[in-house]
């Protein structure tokens, strides 16, 4: 988050391939939450972020057509500030971009992620 805008990225791998979706991923063994979420952060946009609080805890259950669970993620989003880099996509993102809270409204992001990222705006003082 930075000056009313946050990131997103399109996912380039299963699951939410093509989707837009918050930068993150999988945990290496012994790395803590926020490292995790730092480096991930990095691998994915190029930039290098403090993440500090936590937004968000949630899971999120994926089941096939058959209705057997594929796929169970337990989510921990954290307000991440950049402190250096520069935006680009890497890792599993094909693309990374800065949208306004404006912009948030209407771009084409699940429901769940739109509301994490209002939350970030909010605690920086920059939601509407």
């Amino acid at each position: 988050m930075a000056d009313n805008r946050v990131v997103v990225v399109r996912r380039g791998h299963e699951p939410l391939k093509g989707e837009w979706s918050i930068p993150g991923g999988v945990l290496e063994i012994g790395e803590t939450l926020r490292a995790g979420a730092a480096r991930e952060a990095l691998e994915e946009t190029g930039l290098v972020v403090e993440a500090g609080e936590v937004l968000e805890v949630l899971d999120r259950i994926v089941r096939d057509a058959e209705g057997r669970i594929q796929f169970h993620y337990v989510l921990v989003d954290f307000l991440c500030r950049p402190t250096a880099g520069d935006l680009r996509a890497g890792g599993d993102a094909e693309e990374t971009r800065w949208i306004t809270g404006s912009e948030l409204e209407s771009f084409p992001i699940a429901d769940s992620a739109a509301v994490v990222l209002r939350k970030g705006l909010e605690k920086t003082g920059n939601g509407h």
